[in-house]
């Protein structure tokens, strides 16, 4: 058992998911700072200088401040703000998923086929072939 472990590890195609991962991770702090510190910021002074991220809805019937203070009574609320921010940073981060997987596939170039197919015999021959090893047909170029 230790040992298929072992190979599934080593594989390279678990390697890269575990890079891809990691990488990920990275750039999903990247894009929550950029929401939240760089995008929010000036909504919120479009808004009437209002944080976003602290927009909720009261559902205790009791007032407070501010979302901290209703987090800290243990009043239960519904924090439309901070899905606000989480559904930005999934349009900001899926956008830049797109442009990357765009570009991959624009640069990848499309392989040429090593073989083709005899027009006599129908049989698989290599693409450079000028006569056909199994019916001996002479090939076109």
């Amino acid at each position: 058992m230790l040992k298929e472990f072992k190979e599934f590890a080593l594989r390279g195609s678990v390697i890269d998911l575990a890079v891809g991962v990691v990488i990920g991770a990275a750039f999903g702090k990247i894009v929550a700072s950029l929401v939240n510190d760089v995008i929010m910021p000036p909504l919120g002074l479009f808004f009437s200088d209002v944080k976003i991220e602290n927009l909720y809805l009261n559902l205790s019937g009791k007032h407070y401040a501010n979302l901290a203070d209703a987090k800290a009574a243990g009043a239960a609320t519904v924090n439309y703000g901070v899905f606000l921010n989480a559904v930005i940073e999934f349009l900001i981060i899926s956008f830049a998923i797109f442009i990357l997987v765009k570009q991959i596939n624009r640069l990848r170039r499309p392989q040429e086929s090593t073989t083709k197919a005899c027009s006599f015999c129908c049989s698989s021959i290599p693409a450079k072939a000028l006569r056909c090893p199994q019916c001996t047909s002479t090939l076109k170029e």
